[in-house]
């Protein structure tokens, strides 16, 4: 169905990939890329002072393990780590990279986010490829 798919994935607590990855696994044309993008934010400044001096290098190291890992058991797929807003940052990925399809997964919200999660809401407004969003 397509060809590149696009799966943002998120660490924090509560959030389970797997769902996405197996939808995009359903959704991949036979030869199909899948790139798994992890977006690390920036910690505020005030935060960082708090941080012992390597959390952030062993902090991205760990996730881009973990991402490995998890690109591994997906046929043509890739893991990519950057840094930037994650809303923000997943749509200028798909605008400079052009993938078909985005599966994202997105959290049981709350009021402030009405139907979707916040970055699940801006990836679905604003993409200019199919969204899947998968809860």
């Amino acid at each position: 169905m397509y060809k590149h798919i696009l799966v943002p994935i998120s660490f924090e607590e509560g959030r389970d990939a797997t769902g996405a990855i197996e939808v995009a696994k359903a959704l991949s044309d036979e030869g199909a890329r899948v790139t798994l993008l992890h977006v690390i934010e920036r910690l505020p400044s005030y935060a960082i002072s708090y941080m012992p001096q390597d959390y952030v290098t062993n902090a991205r190291k760990a996730i881009e393990e973990e991402l490995s890992n998890m690109a591994s058991g997906v046929p043509g797929a890739e893991a990519i780590v950057i840094d930037g807003h994650a809303g923000r940052t997943i749509l200028d990925w798909a605008d400079e990279n052009h993938p078909d399809c985005i599966v994202i997964a997105s959290h049981r919200p709350g009021m402030q986010d009405l139907l979707l999660g916040s970055t699940a809401t801006q990836v679905v407004r604003h993409a200019a490829c199919a969204v899947h969003v998968i809860r």
